[in-house]
């Protein structure tokens, strides 16, 4: 038991009275060592101890802290005349082992006399056993463990005071089940670890049960607990497997793979589905690595298989050694010797392992009817395109392994050209051979041979001839088109002209080109050797004649004619500017011009093509072909600005240009007989398809500037009155030639200018 002595502080009062209080008069205090039981049976309360102070006036005592307003509270109490100690109730060492107080005496004018600390010891007893970590452990050990081998470490602790007997405690093993003979459990007393000595047999015991047991040393009692092991023990090979029997037919044909002529059984009695129970298969004597074994996964049974094709011929019978195994090694343990210290004595495998059980197994090959098999399965020869038929082209070979009869026949012959002799094997031409065939690829035509014997059923080998067939010159050459177009002009022009042979080399390209009938001067080949010529024409080469241009350039006449008819009775509207400054009427124009400022700047305004203008114009021209140069048709008209005039002129310069080379043309298409008639009418039609460019160029430069300027979407008007359909203008009449003449004064030098381009040359004044 502990004892505990008061160690106590004495504050004295830091006034003079005090002072000269305490060196007048004598003071002493008695207090006991006090200590607390851990545990104590009571009764409560009883008397710890009393402290007494020698005062010639009268004190009150007072003691504070853990035992009494802090945890653990209410242990302890005081008696604040006499100064006795009481305990009221049991306390616990793991708990708390020390209990720290403050203890005062008071005057009775309140002011502390003594103040001093004060600490009460708990002494511990052996209330605590040995606990272990858990209650029940559960563990597997492998059957072919050695002895001395770890198997589980224990672990304890105690609550009670360190370094005492009361914490202090040993392990040892209390029983086993079962009680092998052959198998002993420890464990050492201090650290807890386990083993064993002797052999573990799986079909002895599975399992074995261990208590285990850590007891301390207290000196009153002794206290302990303890945990169950449970060690589970996993089967090893100690049992080899056997071989108990076969099945199957043990036969297989020949050339076929697949298929299973035999199975093993096997026994072992070692854990089913264990590894020291799956069989491993091994085959010895298998030349040529026909077959395979595999390990049924249920039955550990060997199924045998054919992997490769087998040959009557070569071997009818096969013979196999097959050996079993299990796929971990095989162990086997036995005591010799318990001596009571140390380690057993046991005789263990490791190293002296019994050999595997074999077995030998025949397997009969059965004969099955064999092909006919070629010398040479591939074969390439060659063979002069053109050869005459019955031309000899190669001879194969073939054998039957089993000796039957057998013919040879051709099997693939996409041309038709050979045939071969069924006994022989001879092969000949019955057709003529083409280089250039669609069947000869890279100058090889391939054939397919076959021997057929009389078997049941009948078999067929099959062997491939490449007949290099040889080019001979028996292609001209030909041009890679039938034709060629040439633009010809003044000055020399040239095409180039390309020929192709279907032969090989030597017998194609490079090519010689010659030119044929009358040439001279006018044509000539530059280069003219190669696989492209240069067809060169000499400047001063003629072109065709008036003749061969006449009917295409009367359709492109009559073309421009009808097109020029079909646009000009359309009404043309436009959306002008609000800066154009409307047209005013003239006094001399009379009644040719119409007003066509009725709306205000900025609004919508048309140009109107009247319907019967091609009426008129035709009828104008044809009256006096003089007025061609000043005839305008009556469209109503705005003021435009410098650059629409500007495009107006360039439009007018490019259509005398027009004109003036359909005239040529024209003149060239009579072949030199200019009638007066004819002239007027190319005059006409040429007239008319220059009207038509000027009209096209106009409209589509107003009508692109149009599109830059509107801001709302343009509307057709009438001059009076609105109408909800677009009506016909009424046809705008020109009275007589004079009337004509002074409205085209009045229309401006722009409108001359184009009347005196459009003129015909063989009428101008």
């Amino acid at each position: 038991m502990l004892f505990f002595f008061f160690f106590f502080l004495v504050y004295y009062l830091s006034s003079a009275a005090c002072s000269e209080l305490l060196s007048r008069h004598r003071r002493s205090w008695i207090i006991d060592s006090f200590t607390i039981e851990e545990g104590h049976p009571g009764p409560f309360p009883y008397v710890l101890g009393k402290i007494t102070i020698d005062r010639d006036y009268q004190v009150r005592f007072d003691l504070y802290g853990e035992g009494m307003d802090e945890e653990p509270k209410g242990v302890l109490t005081i008696d604040k005349e006499s100064g006795t100690l009481y305990v009221n109730r049991a306390v616990d060492y793991e708990e708390k082992t020390v209990l720290k107080l403050r203890f005062e005496a008071m005057k009775t004018d309140s002011s502390i006399d003594t103040k001093l600390g004060v600490e009460i010891g708990i002494s511990d007893i052996n209330d605590n056993p040995p606990r272990f970590q858990r209650d029940l452990f559960e563990i597997s050990v492998d059957e072919d463990a050695t002895q001395g081998s770890h198997v589980q470490t224990m672990v304890a602790y105690d609550k009670d005071e360190r370094g005492t007997p009361n914490s202090t405690f040993h392990y040892e093993i209390k029983s086993v089940s079962p009680n092998h003979p052959d198998t002993e459990f420890t464990i050492d007393s201090q650290s807890g670890t386990m083993s064993f000595k002797g052999c573990l047999d799986h079909e002895v015991a599975e399992m074995f049960t261990v208590v285990v047991e850590a007891k301390d040393h207290g000196d009153v009692v002794s206290l302990s607990s303890s945990s169950t092991v449970i060690i589970h023990v996993q089967d090893g090979n100690n049992h080899l497997p056997a071989i108990s029997g076969q099945t199957g037919s043990g036969k297989v044909k020949e050339h076929e793979i697949g298929t299973s002529p035999l199975r093993l059984h096997t026994t072992d009695k070692d854990t089913p589905s264990s590894a020291a129970w799956r069989a491993k298969y091994t085959i010895q004597g298998d030349e040529g690595v026909h077959f395979k074994i595999e390990t049924d996964p249920d039955t550990n049974d060997g199924i045998l298989t054919v992997v490769k094709p087998l040959d009557f011929e070569e071997e009818a019978l096969r013979e196999l050694t097959i050996s079993v195994e299990n796929e971990v090694p095989y162990f086997s343990c036995k005591v010799k010797e318990r001596p009571p210290s140390g380690l057993w004595k046991v005789e263990t495998s490791k190293g002296d392992v019994p050999p595997p059980d074999t077995v030998k197994v025949s397997i009969e090959v059965e004969d099955v009817n064999d092909p006919p098999v070629f010398s040479v399965s591939v074969k390439e020869v060659a063979l002069e395109e053109n050869a005459p038929i019955g031309t000899w082209v190669e001879k194969v070979t073939a054998v039957e392994p089993d000796s039957r009869d057998f013919v040879y026949k051709v099997g693939s012959d996409p041309a038709g050209w050979v045939t071969v002799d069924p006994q022989t094997g001879d092969i000949t031409t019955v057709g003529t051979p083409d280089r250039e065939s669609p069947h000869v690829s890279d100058g090889f035509y391939t054939i397919l041979l076959h021997a057929l014997d009389d078997g049941v059923p009948p078999m067929t080998g099959t062997a491939t001839l490449n007949i290099h067939v040889t080019d001979q010159n028996d292609n001209v050459p030909q041009p890679t088109v039938d034709f060629v177009d040439v633009c010809v002009s003044d000055g020399a022009s040239s095409t180039n002209i390309s020929a192709f042979d279907l032969d090989d080399y030597p017998y194609a390209g490079p090519f010689t080109f010659e030119l044929l009938g009358d040439v001279k001067g006018k044509w000539k080949l530059n280069p003219s050797n190669g696989y492209t010529a240069g067809l060169v024409k000499e400047p001063d080469t003629p072109k065709a004649p008036p003749q061969q241009l006449l009917p295409g350039a009367l359709a492109i006449v009559f073309a421009s004619l009808l097109l020029i008819m079909c646009l000009l009775p359309m009404a043309v509207f436009m959306t002008c500017r609000k800066e154009f400054a409307p047209l005013q009427p003239s006094d001399s124009s009379g009644d040719t011009l119409m007003p066509s400022n009725i709306e205000c700047p900025g609004t919508d305004c048309k140009v109107v093509v009247p319907d019967n203008i091609e009426a008129w114009f035709t009828e104008e021209t044809h009256r006096d072909p003089s007025n061609w140069g000043g005839q305008h048709h009556g469209i109503k008209h705005r003021h435009f600005s410098k650059e629409m005039e500007q495009n107006e002129h360039l439009v007018l310069k490019d259509m005398s240009h027009i004109y003036n080379e359909n005239w040529n043309q024209t003149s060239l298409m009579a072949n030199g007989h200019h009638h007066t008639h004819q002239r007027e009418e190319a005059s006409t039609m040429n007239f008319h398809a220059a009207l038509q460019a000027l009209l096209h160029q106009r409209l589509s430069s107003l009508q692109g500037k149009e599109a830059d300027l509107l801001d709302y979407e343009p509307h057709f008007y009438a001059e009076e009155g609105d109408f909800d359909v677009l009506s016909e203008l009424e046809n705008i009449i020109l009275p007589d030639k004079d009337s004509y003449q002074k409205a085209l004064n009045n229309l401006g030098p722009k409108f001359k200018q184009l009347a005196s381009i459009c003129k015909p040359p063989h009428i101008q004044n």
